[in-house]
């Protein structure tokens, strides 16, 4: 069997959006940095403790998604 090359998604190629300018280092230790990433139509948050969004429409909720995820890391135990 022969490796056949990605297929590209029909409305072109997935194209990070502009991040939240937001990092916060929890009293753990423990960095949370949020992003957003663009697949389709569809946009998602995602953090680099594992943390992901769930996929919306709309850039704007994804953004809210992502903040209310670091602000719910920054609060103490």
């Amino acid at each position: 069997m022969t490796a056949r090359a990605p297929h590209p998604h029909p409305s072109g190629p997935s194209v990070p959006g502009p991040a939240p300018a937001v990092d916060d280092a929890p009293a753990n230790g423990t960095r949370h940095r949020a992003s957003t990433s663009e697949r389709g139509s569809f946009i998602s948050a995602g953090c680099s403790c594992g943390w992901r969004g769930a996929a919306r429409r709309a850039r704007s909720q994804a953004r809210t998604d992502a903040e209310r995820h670091l602000t719910a890391a920054a609060r103490p135990e």
